[in-house]
């Protein structure tokens, strides 16, 4: 039997890569071996010769999502979809939960503040101007946060309390194409790792704390109803957008967890982030995926439609979890679940 390669492609990392691709060759396949991809000049249309390849690094580098797609085109899995990350955004993925009934802030996409390279004032000849202001603010209303509609790394993320503060971040923004989203006074907040649409591990995280500090190790007792609604909508969300390795992240107001950042697909897997216990989960949980996935009869990743985005319920989402998907979820909780309130 041939055997089936499974490759990693990644960028600055230094701690996943290499524990991936030890964890997938630790399980003793005889026909599976798993390595990091090398890429030179690719010709057109090429097989890649990997059965599955991870990518975590083509959102920063076109090549190797051109790379990705033709590699897809000769038969490989690619963990997540290049096609969909590609047309994926931030304010979609917001409109879309809205749709599926999962609690998000109120948020609205706004014009570039400066023209775009190669665009003039004539190519904003639909922009309504003077822009309506009032009415946006009365909607959102402050505190809020000014953020990319594509971004990610708190890259060009402003916390705004008045218009004055809007108008000054908003001057700052440049080209970049920007949301603006009501701030959510949490008193939990969930970062939660989501691999094959099935398991889900809910880390317990405060993006208020020095980066290094932000993963919560003893934080306090969380209600099981909350962390059971943050599961099922975070398994619904990756569902909906079809995304096999995600992030999906909670703010928690009065008991309810609002969406707030859901388009991870290269999620922070650094074991000097996350924590040992953190990444030890997510090491684990993306092997056993790309090997079920090699061995799979699957030819590509799903197709995706936009029929079915358009209709508000994607055709892999469900209303409720399965409950063998459920059982796999709670058995993986981290250390959170662990310290709920009986």
């Amino acid at each position: 039997m041939a055997t089936k390669k499974i490759g990693i492609i990644f960028g600055m990392e230094n701690t996943f890569p290499g524990a991936f691709v030890e964890k997938v060759n630790s399980f003793g396949l005889s026909d599976i071996h798993a390595e990091f991809v090398k890429i030179g000049g690719i010709r057109m249309a090429e097989p890649s010769g990997y059965r599955v390849i991870v990518d975590r690094i083509s959102h920063d580098i076109p090549f190797y999502r051109a790379y990705l797609k033709n590699a897809e085109l000769g038969g490989t899995i690619v963990i997540n979809n290049p096609f969909w990350w590609s047309a994926d955004d931030k304010f979609f993925n917001y409109a879309l939960a809205e749709k599926l009934g999962v609690a998000v802030p109120p948020t609205v996409i706004l014009p570039h503040k400066h023209h775009p390279p190669g665009t003039t004032h004539q190519s904003m000849r639909n922009l309504l101007y003077p822009m309506n202001w009032d009415d946006i603010f009365q909607y959102v209303s402050f505190p809020a946060f000014l953020k990319p509609f594509n971004g990610g790394g708190w890259r060009d993320v402003y916390h705004v309390h008045t218009p004055e503060d809007f108008f000054h971040a908003y001057d700052q923004s440049r080209d970049l194409c920007m949301t603006l989203q009501r701030a959510v006074k949490f008193q939990e907040y969930f970062r939660c790792y989501v691999v094959g649409q099935e398991k889900v591990h809910i880390m317990q995280y405060d993006p208020r704390r020095p980066h290094h500090e932000r993963y919560v190790k003893d934080g306090p007792k969380i209600d099981p109803k909350l962390l059971e609604r943050v599961e099922r909508d975070a398994l619904k969300l990756c569902r909906a957008l079809g995304y096999d390795l995600n992030t999906v992240e909670f703010a928690c107001e009065d008991g309810i967890p609002y969406a707030i950042d859901f388009m991870n697909p290269a999620p922070d897997a650094d074991v000097n982030s996350v924590g040992e216990e953190n990444f030890n989960w997510i090491v684990n949980a993306v092997a056993e995926l790309a090997v079920k996935k090699a061995l799979s009869e699957e030819r590509t990743s799903p197709a995706l439609r936009w029929s079915s985005f358009l209709a508000g319920a994607p055709h892999t989402i469900e209303a409720d979890p399965p409950k063998r998907a459920a059982k796999s979820a709670t058995k993986s909780r981290s250390k959170t679940q662990a310290q709920a309130a009986p």
